[in-house]
C-alpha cells in the first residue's frame, strides 16, 4: 500500500528513516548500485521528497504502528 512520507529521523546507527502518514516507519538509504536515493543525503533532498509515496509492506500485513 502507498503511504506518503511526512518526516524523517535517524536511527541509531544514523541511517535516515522515512516516517510515513501510516504511522510506519521506512528506511530510505542511498546505496549504490543497489539502491539509488542520492536525495536522502542532504535536508533539501529529504524536504523535496515530503509526500512522496513510497510503498509499505507493513500496511500490506496490517501491522501495529511504530515507534520510533
Amino acid at each position: 500500500m502507498k503511504q506518503p512520507i511526512v518526516g524523517y529521523h535517524q536511527d541509531e546507527e544514523d541511517h535516515w528513516v522515512a516516517e510515513l502518514k501510516c504511522g510506519h516507519n521506512q528506511h530510505v538509504r542511498h546505496d549504490p548500485p543497489l539502491v539509488s536515493r542520492p536525495w536522502v543525503e542532504s535536508e533539501s533532498g529529504r524536504e523535496s521528497m515530503l509526500g512522496f509515496e513510497l510503498n509499505c509492506k507493513k500496511c500490506d500485513l496490517n501491522a501495529p504502528a511504530d515507534n520510533k
